[in-house]
């Protein structure tokens, strides 16, 4: 999650790909390079950081028809657009659909270096995010259904005694379920708990 990143480099022109790979490696990021988004989609990208630099474009399917692919098969991939052949409508068209930047060439190496950058350390967080969200779903679902009515009553602000008349049960029921609940799920107040829901959209 932490670990190396890696770089995708999706673009028809081998002059391009190879001017690319050795700045890349220049810099000590580990780079793989593909001529079109089919032979990119054909090997699945690492379970690492990353960051996809993509030509507007190429033969066949265009990079912008590819950018819109990628969120229909979920891959979440930072994209940085490099184009020969752009203008300003087009940029703020990919931008406004997620891309990270569209830089016309010929561009500065250190732009490209700085984009790509920030789309690595825009995809480790997401990454990071996510595996929180999942670690905090996981102490969630080893809730019991008991457990886990308590704890909707706890966050919308009732109290022990409101909760037990609400579910038929016995206060010490309600404050055992309660404890239980708070341990599972390691957390030490109400306003933990109440963030904790929040963060899973409970």
């Amino acid at each position: 999650m932490t670990g190396p990143a890696m770089v995708y480099v999706v673009d028809d022109d081998h002059s391009v790909r190879a001017a690319l790979e050795d700045l890349l490696a220049s810099v000590s990021l580990p780079v793989r390079a593909f001529a079109s988004a089919a032979e990119f989609l054909a090997h699945p990208p690492a379970d690492a950081p990353a960051c996809l630099v993509l030509d507007v474009r190429m033969p066949g399917q265009s990079g912008m028809e590819f950018q819109r692919q990628m969120q229909s098969l979920g891959l979440l991939l930072p994209v940085v657009f490099i184009t020969g052949h752009g203008d300003i409508a087009m940029g703020v068209k990919a931008i406004k659909q997620g891309a990270i930047d569209f830089l016309a060439k010929p561009f500065r190496d250190q732009d490209l270096l700085d984009a790509i950058h920030h789309g690595i350390a825009q995809d480790r967080a997401r990454r990071l995010q996510d595996a929180d969200r999942a670690e905090s779903l996981g102490r969630w679902q080893s809730l019991s259904d008991g457990e886990r009515e308590v704890v909707r009553l706890v966050v919308q602000g009732l109290l022990n005694k409101q909760i037990a008349h609400q579910l038929q049960l016995s206060e010490v029921t309600v404050k055992v379920r309660r404890g239980n609940a708070m341990r599972k799920l390691q957390l030490s107040s109400l306003a933990d708990l109440v963030r904790f829901t929040e963060k899973l959209g409970l």
